[in-house]
């Protein structure tokens, strides 16, 4: 009980130092407003969904990126995260937090760290971008960028196709990048094997987006900070997109519907 007791009184603690961190206002002039947008959809095993978090909170309590912060335009970022699955499945688990110094990025990842891991089902990619168009309208502040970092596992296979969804978003003056995660599983296989590609053809959009895959989970600390620290610092570049009624990618970019719709049949014909 006692136990149970400290750990709750340390879980409001933590949300106090975030709230701390003060309301983002209108004045308030950012370098980038970023969300995090984690996969926890039921093809992310435990240990996995483990590494991924703490990287995020390494990452968060690095000098790097306390640097990064620090060098940027007006040395402020605001930051949420948030996880995703199905379409009507995302869950904020840290609000938007104004980071302008080495100890609110810390509280910033302390108070991540707190938050309980949870397995849930499909994969919406197209339901955490339009979602987190939503959580930018919230935000107060004035960001010289917006920028969603999508994790994540698989393709799309809920909600609507993910290119309309990436296309709207670009169109608003959003970056999306993507962190493909693609290393073997216990079952012996990655959920695609071009999830690069098609993270890079399907999902990211917007100047200076980009794909940075993860190929070995030993290297998930490393390649969440390098990936943090690189949206901090923004590249200007010719935005990476293939718009949907352009042009046809090599990438189908509606695999996992395909996939998941292959699936249902199946479960049909059985006896």
């Amino acid at each position: 009980m006692a136990n149970w007791l400290l750990s709750t009184l340390a879980v409001f603690l933590l949300a106090g130092e975030v709230l701390a961190a003060g309301p983002i206002t209108p004045e308030a002039e950012l370098d980038v407003a970023l969300v995090i947008a984690v996969d926890v959809s039921s093809s992310m095993e435990g240990e996995e969904q483990g590494l991924q978090r703490e990287g995020f909170v390494e990452a968060f309590r690095s000098s790097l990126v306390h640097e990064a912060i620090a060098d940027g335009l007006n040395g402020r970022i605001a930051v949420t995260y948030v996880e995703w699955s199905g379409v009507k499945d995302q869950r904020v688990l840290v609000p938007w937090t104004i980071i302008d110094s080495p100890e609110k990025a810390t509280s910033f990842a302390n108070h991540l760290a707190y938050q309980p891991i949870r397995q849930a089902g499909m994969t919406s990619i197209s339901g955490i971008i339009d979602h987190s168009r939503k959580l930018f309208e919230q935000l107060g502040g004035a960001p010289i960028r917006r920028v969603v970092d999508v994790s994540g596992d698989g393709p799309n296979n809920d909600g609507r196709h993910v290119i309309y969804a990436r296309d709207e978003a670009v169109a608003d003056g959003i970056v999306i990048n993507g962190l493909p995660i693609m290393f073997k599983r216990a079952s012996g296989s990655t959920e695609l094997q071009d999830l690069d590609l098609y993270f890079k053809e399907c999902v990211i959009g917007g100047v200076g987006s980009f794909v940075l895959p993860l190929h070995d989970p030993e290297q998930f600390a490393m390649v969440i900070r390098a990936k943090i620290m690189r949206e901090i610092a923004g590249i200007d570049a010719a935005p990476r997109i293939i718009p949907a009624q352009a042009s046809m990618p090599s990438m189908n970019c509606v695999t996992g519907e395909k996939r998941k719709q292959e699936d249902l049949l199946s479960q049909e014909r059985k006896p």
